[in-house]
């Protein structure tokens, strides 16, 4: 698979889901919102954003199989056999959506050996990209298209680290780790954009300290490993990585350019 093709052809993908997204957002009347077993919203966008990418993807890469949130979870018995697999969000930020803050985004990833290789992410309210792939880079698109590439440092003297905040989903966890770190500016995000703005530079670090689950994380792991930054499992202090275990849920991770060792228990 050449990479650097299939990323331009993912990217059409996504445009295709967010003109769906948009067209649902931008009507006058209330929307209808249903709940799922995990107490997350579901609308009629998430779906229609779901058929778009699911059906693409499989007429583009027939034979690999797809691990999206809005459709039914595969077996482990079947899943842990994949060596290659596509990882979606359809509709990443459905609480964002619903407050209509713009703050959405659809993502779609390619792991190979439990790694993105490939990622998509796409905020279409706001008209914002960032995507990358393995040897081929990490961009960000607000209009003008800007390769992202980062040098671990640490911040200036007296400058206050600036740390990524949910925009949906504070938690105690959070505001403790935060308050250990010294002085601290909170920028505050919804959706996978969060990972993205210390890939982009625009923050230091965020650390998750809340339940997420693979497809969330994962097109936005893509584009922080390509800009030079890492996505570190709070356990281990290792990668996260992408249907290696039974469960899709994700452990508490960090974003961040250069990790700290007593960060990580």
């Amino acid at each position: 698979m050449n990479l650097k093709k299939t990323l331009a052809d993912v990217r059409g993908i996504a445009v295709e889901a967010g003109a769906a997204i948009m067209e649902v957002y931008r009507r006058d009347e209330k929307l209808s919102t249903e709940t799922k077993a995990d107490d997350s919203p579901l609308t009629e966008a998430d779906l229609a954003a779901n058929r778009i990418v699911v059906a693409r993807l499989q007429e583009l890469t027939p034979g690999i199989p797809i691990l999206a949130e809005e459709s039914d979870l595969p077996d482990w018995t079947q899943r842990k056999h994949w060596s290659e697999c596509w990882v979606v969000d359809p509709l990443d930020g459905t609480r964002e959506f619903l407050k209509q803050n713009d703050e959405f985004t659809v993502n779609i990833a390619l792991v190979r050996d439990h790694k993105p290789v490939l990622g998509v992410v796409y905020a279409p309210a706001l008209q914002r990209w960032y995507y990358a792939a393995r040897h081929e880079g990490a961009w960000r698109q607000d209009g003008k298209k800007t390769p992202i590439k980062l040098t671990a440092h640490p911040p200036e003297p007296g400058r206050p680290l600036k740390v990524v905040g949910s925009r949906s989903h504070n938690t105690p966890e959070f505001d403790e780790f935060v308050g250990r770190l010294g002085e601290t500016e909170t920028v505050v995000m919804g959706s996978s954009l969060k990972l993205c703005l210390v890939a982009d530079g625009t923050a230091d670090l965020y650390p998750r300290l809340g339940p997420t689950s693979e497809w969330d994380t994962c097109a936005a792991q893509a584009v922080v490993e390509q800009a030079g930054a890492q996505v570190l499992n709070f356990e281990t202090g290792e990668p996260l990585s992408y249907n290696a275990r039974e469960s899709i849920i994700n452990p508490h991770f960090i974003v961040c350019t250069e990790s700290d060792p007593g960060w990580f228990k």
